[in-house]
């Protein structure tokens, strides 16, 4: 392949990564928004573009009092909704504009932008940065923001998988005891028995709401533990295949049976408001949610159960993200931003947030050292056992029972997975609905699945 049909390619490849729907594993928070100020002569300012969840919406507002004061770095915040910060990223990046520093990406874009020329490798700036102690960093994290050609290409900001929540006081009252390591059987049995538990209450909340990063995100870990897979490790699409067709046909039953009202147009933030809310016994979702459910304002704070991801044929099946910062290649301001993110994926900067705005708020599932801290452990001691073992299984490389084309657990890391994942999604929720069948919804992603495999089949 020449280098203009390459450079085409990875064109192409970003905007596939723009259209798709991002992964909304968080709740999302407000933030004021706006350009980039010109940088400062000699690295004396950055520019950072950044999604707009609660944990960077406090890096924000803590950046210029401690950072900008210690360094005398400016740091220019440019803050957007998931959606559109990702659509101005992939541009940004792709295009190589230089207008931004720093961005806020994740482990799906870090090794594909890697790969691609468009990040700085980390390496030899930010992880030895003193200080910083890369070691520190969980290693399942790390290895998800290397790329193929083992240069890391992003620092986490923070990390989560996936586990199971439920209403202690629900189960108790009921007579409910959850398993210590929960099959997916197990979890529709007690679904069916906490149904109706409490006036109105569903038995548990599974996201309906299309996305690649919505609905598929739960619902990929599932396949992936009932024997099911996008593709084999020799590109044939297999999203018709019996097990992705038993694993869908449960997720879909599962939460038509016994699953919140209005399930699809329910994603993580309707998840959440359900369980705090007292409508739902269980939530499968991101460990980030224990949190939100634990913090001081939470109506649940002290009653919730977390256990693993549930599984069928796999040891573990919980995903693996991390919100991550990324420098830009084009960049003139290298060395600034290079310290801007040591300090923003620090262990100090992690203390700084529990000190001034709770423990409950640090951006955690990254560091060894989070979870050794008795201070954090103080607030986080009903979750963060939970957390740090299903960060610690999760295998992108290795998430099923058989090869794979590509890492992912939640996703395949292919350019263009978010615009497949996305249509499928669609169907999925259509099933949901019960506007289609699973079987049909299935048999129309096999045929987008079928166009990537080919792509692939034929490099």
């Amino acid at each position: 392949m020449n280098n203009d049909n390459a450079r085409s390619r990875a064109r192409a490849g970003a905007a596939m990564i723009a259209a798709g729907i991002c992964s909304a594993l968080l709740l999302s928070g407000c933030a004021g928004a706006g350009g980039p100020s010109a940088g400062g002569e000699g690295g004396g300012s950055v520019n950072v573009l950044m999604v707009n969840n609660p944990q960077m919406v406090d890096l924000q507002k803590l950046t210029a009092s401690h950072f900008t004061r210690e360094t005398g770095i400016k740091v220019n915040f440019t803050v957007l909704p998931e959606n559109d910060v990702r659509d101005k990223i992939s541009q940004e990046f792709s295009s190589q504009a230089g207008t931004y520093d720093v961005a806020s990406i994740s482990n799906y874009e870090a090794p594909i932008y890697g790969k691609n020329g468009w990040l700085s490798p980390l390496d030899d700036t930010v992880s030895k940065s003193a200080g910083f102690d890369q070691s520190d960093i969980l290693p399942t994290v790390q290895a998800s923001l290397t790329g193929a050609d083992g240069k890391l290409y992003a620092e986490p900001f923070y990390g989560e998988s996936s586990f199971l929540m439920y209403r202690k006081d629900v189960f108790q009252a009921k007579g409910l005891a959850m398993p210590e390591h929960p099959t997916w059987q197990q979890v529709a049995d007690l679904a069916a028995k906490a149904d109706g538990a409490n006036p109105g209450m569903k038995g548990i909340c599974l996201r309906g709401l299309p996305g690649w990063g919505e609905v598929m995100a739960p619902l990929t870990t599932v396949v992936n533990t009932f024997g099911g897979t996008w593709f084999t490790d020799d590109w044939q699409a297999q999203v018709n295949a019996p097990a992705f067709k038993e694993a869908t046909n449960f997720y879909v039953n599962l939460v038509r049976d016994h699953g919140e009202a209005g399930a699809p147009q329910a994603g993580f933030a309707e998840c959440l408001n359900a369980f705090q809310q007292g409508k739902v016994a269980m939530w499968y979702d991101a460990t980030s949610a224990a949190g939100l459910l634990e913090g001081t304002d939470s109506q649940v704070k002290g009653a919730v159960g977390y256990a693993p991801a549930p599984v069928v044929r796999t040891q573990n099946s919980g995903w693996l993200y991390s919100w991550a910062w990324g420098i830009q290649k084009a960049s003139k301001n290298q060395d600034a931003s290079a310290k801007f993110v040591a300090w923003a994926s620090s262990r100090g900067y992690e203390e700084l947030v529990g000190k001034e705005l709770g423990w409950t708020r640090v951006p955690a599932g990254k560091r060894t050292s989070t979870y050794s801290n008795s201070e954090y452990g103080a607030v986080a001691g009903p979750f963060w056992k939970a957390t740090q073992a299903a960060i610690a299984g999760a295998d992108p490389r290795n998430p099923g029972v058989q090869p794979r084309p590509a890492p992912g657990i939640q996703f395949v890391d292919i350019p263009e997975f978010p615009d497949l994942g996305t249509k499928v999604s669609q169907e999925v929720a259509s099933a949901i609905a019960g506007r289609i069948s699973v079987d049909a919804a299935l048999d129309k992603g096999q045929q987008l699945a079928e166009k990537v495999a080919t792509l692939y089949r034929s490099r």
